[in-house]
Formats: structure tokens, sequence, C-alpha cells
């Protein structure tokens, strides 16, 4: 039995870029935290330990350092696909590029060069590139949205056995911190700002209209409302942990709870994962990768 090398990627991981631009006394912030992965003809780096392949880590990190000067960090999609195509067409030892970046936000406070970081969500990307005329992916996406309905949720009619002690409810608050992904169609989406505002507009809207009669279904409700309102967008991955908030027992001071007073837990917790998609969504599974 041979033993032989598998695949195999290898890249700069969180390499922290905050590009400020400057017009006149107004200024604006982008905060961005992007991880490169390279594969390609590298066999020999693993079995011989020759490097002659191989595009240095510390190369990588100054080339996105040299990119948000040179090109700027207009949108974390594009910026994504020029370091992607870069380091496939100007190595020839390099066939595919990964490129993950993370978004942070900040809000002006006042004058032009005042912020505060935004504490809500933070933005991704994920880009996947085999050079000029190859294949190529995007998908966008967030993390860390949290929302919370104080009603409008009901859980029952689940399987019951003897280690059950969950009672059913037809009035419970339901909350989640949403992670979600979504895949376009192709790499030309146009306008990448108002496709993530619309993505997350739509998300939200679905979050608030369903009435829950689980977080799987309001999970589904997120996601086709998504891609019944955004063509160029055909398949959505979400991640929802159900963020369990509890019912306090006040009768020992006598009083009443009526749905009132919470105790909201951190853990364990209840962790919902789905994909919706349209029928005719291309497959491309290394897409998420």
């Amino acid at each position: 039995m041979g033993i032989v090398l598998g695949p195999n990627r290898y890249g700069k991981a969180e390499t922290r870029v905050v590009r400020v631009t400057r017009s006149g006394g107004l200024h604006g912030i982008k905060d961005v935290n992007v991880s490169v992965s390279l594969s390609g003809a590298m066999a020999d780096t693993h079995l011989t330990g020759d490097n002659a392949a191989v595009l240095p880590t510390d190369s990588q990190k100054n080339t996105v350092f040299a990119f948000a000067k040179k090109h700027g960090v207009e949108t974390i999609e594009d910026f994504g696909l020029l370091l992607a195509r870069h380091f496939v067409d100007s190595q020839p030892t390099i066939n595919h590029a990964r490129v993950e970046i993370h978004e942070y936000s900040w809000d002006r406070i006042a004058g032009g060069h005042s912020f505060v970081r935004n504490g809500g969500e933070i933005r991704t990307a994920l880009i996947h590139s085999d050079g000029d005329g190859g294949a190529e992916s995007v998908v966008s996406g967030l993390r860390d949205l949290v929302v919370l309905n104080s009603t409008g949720s009901e859980f029952h009619g689940f399987i019951q056995d003897e280690y059950t002690t969950l009672a059913p409810t037809d009035d419970r608050v339901l909350a989640t911190a949403v992670t979600a992904r979504w895949r376009h169609r192709g790499t030309e989406t146009g306008d990448w700002d108002d496709s993530y505002r619309a993505a997350r507009h739509h998300m939200l809207h679905a979050f608030a209209e369903t009435h829950s009669l689980s977080l799987q279904q309001t999970l589904f409700q997120m996601g086709r409302r998504v891609l019944d309102e955004r063509d160029e967008l055909c398949e959505i991955r979400l991640s929802m942990p159900n963020k369990h908030h509890f019912l306090v027992d006040l009768e020992p001071f006598g009083m009443d709870n009526d749905n009132e007073v919470y105790f909201a837990a951190d853990r364990p917790y209840g962790l919902i994962e789905g994909t919706v998609l349209n029928d005719d969504a291309p497959h491309a599974a290394s897409a998420w990768e």
C-alpha cells in the first residue's frame, strides 16, 4: 500500500487592512480581514522541500496591502476577485486561488474623520478563481446578525420520549444570531453593495413576518424570500443557533409571569442549519469550501 500526497493548499491568513480614503476633509474607512489560500504544482515542496513553486505567504500579505493602496477597497467581492485573479495569472505554478474576506463596519460620529465601530453583523465574501478564463465563484454573506421576535413563535407537536422535559408552547421568544452565505450565479453581479443590502433586507423582513412554528420553518422562509427577490442569487446557506429564552419562575415571590421576564441562556443551544436553492442552480460544491 502506497502513501501519496492528497489535496493541499497554503496561504496567508487574516491580514488585517484598514484603508482610509480622503476627499478633502471627508474621510472614509474600509476595515477588512483577508485570508488567501493558493494551490497548484506544490507537490515538490511537500515531498522534497523544493520551494521553487512557492510564492511566500509574506509576499501574499504584501500583495494585499499593495492592492489596497493601488486599487482601493470598494467592495470586498471586487477586492477578492482582483486578488484571486492576480495570484493565478501572475504565477505559473498556481492554478487556483481562494480569498476570504470579512468586513467590519464603522459609522461616522461627527465631522469628517471621527468614527465609531458598528456593533452589528460582519459582512463576508468567499472568492474562488482559476484565473483568466477559468472557473470562478463568489459567495457573499454575513455573520452575527442578531434578531429576536418577542412573540409570534410556537413550538409543539415534537417527539416526546422518556428523556423529554421541554413543555410545548404556543407563545415563546424566538432569538438567533444568523450566519448566512449566498452564492451568486456569476461574478459580474454589477452592484455588490446593492445585492448585499437587498439580501439582508429580505432576510430580516422574512424573519419578522413569519409566524414561526419552528426555527427550521423560519430559516426556510428567510432563504426562500432572498431567492424569490434576487435573481442574481441561486443558493443560500444559513446557520441559526436558537438563543433560548426561558420564563423565570416567579411564583416563590408571589408573582405571576405572563411572558414578561425571561432568563437568556447562552449555552447549550440548539443549532439549526439548512440550504435553500433554486432548482436550476448550477452545482458548485467547491464554492463553499
